[in-house]
């Protein structure tokens, strides 16, 4: 299962991340490949952060579908009623490497215009903890492209993870563009690549319980990582690059039993919606 897969390749990751964790990367405005876009707070921004809509639940609609200059617009959504939107796949079982996490679908919801991923301990399961994941595995991944995800954390737990993994049954390679570690205050980004998950990761301090928006721009030549529409950390090196379909991930996980720790309190990652664009 696609899950499991994702649920082992998160294991290899956080044993090397966690140890390596680097300084405070400054957001940096970087050349765009687009006209420039209105952020939250009204000031402009080299990539898309969404349409300013106060009746929207994060404060953002949906950016437009011609949001990038030289890309289309191959998929967005919003999370609308209660059910998923079709092309979504939830993650259910034991993740793979990490006997002491749990999957289960009960744990992905939608309500209220949003996605909750959530974090508890639920009593179906022996009362341990048990988190949800999803990915846009009913849809054809692509080669290349950019991909936005308005999301935020409700607290300290759980770790969220927005990922970009594989199409075919291989890894690596794999794109982290917003791991949190279980931590309200930054976040990282890790690209695994090469035959023995070599990694490059990058961290991020800021205030994940707001409000923001995460992307990750992904060519030929470059991987980009933007909040609210500024680039703050990028990988240039060809061998580190995927050139493989890849797809959308969502998840959460507790990693306890790698840790030997498990979450205090409850915890969701919630978002309101996602766009996905590949180049001309």
């Amino acid at each position: 299962m696609t899950a499991r897969r994702a649920a082992s390749s998160r294991l290899l990751g956080l044993v090397v991340v966690a140890a390596t964790l680097l300084t405070t990367v400054p957001v940096q405005a970087a050349t765009p490949p687009a006209g420039r876009h209105s952020s939250a707070r009204g000031v402009s921004s080299p990539y898309p952060v969404g349409t300013m809509n106060r009746a929207a639940p994060s404060g953002m609609s949906l950016p437009s579908r011609h949001a990038l200059r030289g890309y289309h617009e191959t998929y967005s959504t919003t999370f609308s009623g209660t059910t998923l939107p079709s092309g979504w796949t939830t993650y259910a079982g034991v993740p793979g490497g990490d006997p002491g996490a749990m999957f289960a679908r009960s744990h992905v919801n939608v309500a209220n215009g949003l996605l909750s991923i959530e974090s508890w301990r639920d009593p179906v399961f022996a009362n341990q903890w048990v988190t949800g994941g999803l990915c846009l595995c009913g849809l054809a991944g692509q080669t290349y492209g950019a991909y936005f995800v308005r999301s935020r954390i409700t607290g300290a737990g759980a770790t969220g993870v927005e990922l970009l993994w594989p199409d075919a049954n291989t890894w690596p390679p794999e794109i982290d563009f917003n791991e949190t570690h279980g931590a309200t205050g930054l976040t990282t980004a890790t690209v695994h690549w090469g035959t023995t998950d070599r990694q490059s990761a990058r961290t991020l301090h800021i205030d994940m319980t707001q409000w923001h928006t995460w992307g990750v721009v992904w060519s030929r030549t470059s991987i980009l990582f933007t909040v609210d529409g500024h680039v703050w950390g990028s990988v240039r090196t060809a061998s580190q690059i995927p050139a493989i379909p890849m797809h959308l991930g969502l998840q959460t996980q507790t990693w306890c039993g790698l840790q030997g720790t498990c979450p205090t309190s409850n915890s969701s990652m919630l978002v309101a919606w996602v766009s996905q664009y590949q180049i001309n």
